[in-house]
């Protein structure tokens, strides 16, 4: 398994824009075949940064739902909302696997 860690780097001024591309992914994503584990705002300290997770279980998997996200109405939706209000100043994507649990081994 392998978990999608995105750090977006945002206009602070447009936190509400971001809220809302959150909300929707949080219904295409899971839709499309990735476990989604939660978009997260800006809240305290940083104005600028937030993040997305999700699980997916390998590289190939990733792919197939990217395709997937491409083809889903709201998925393209979502994309073209992003380009056209300009809140996404920056987009990194990092895939880690679990090294560690929490209270014991790992299944």
């Amino acid at each position: 398994m392998l978990t999608c860690i995105i750090r977006y780097q945002i206009d602070p001024t447009k936190r509400d824009n971001f809220i809302r591309y959150a909300r929707n992914w949080g219904q295409a994503i899971p839709r499309c075949g990735a476990d989604l584990i939660g978009y997260f705002a800006p809240h305290e300290g940083s104005s600028t940064l937030a993040y997305g997770l999700y699980n997916i279980p390998s590289l190939a998997a990733y792919e197939a739902y990217r395709a997937r996200l491409a083809d889903d109405p709201l998925g393209r939706e979502n994309y073209a909302f992003a380009q056209s209000e300009k809140f996404l100043l920056r987009e990194d994507r990092t895939f880690l696997t679990l090294a560690s649990a929490p209270h014991g081994e790992l299944k």
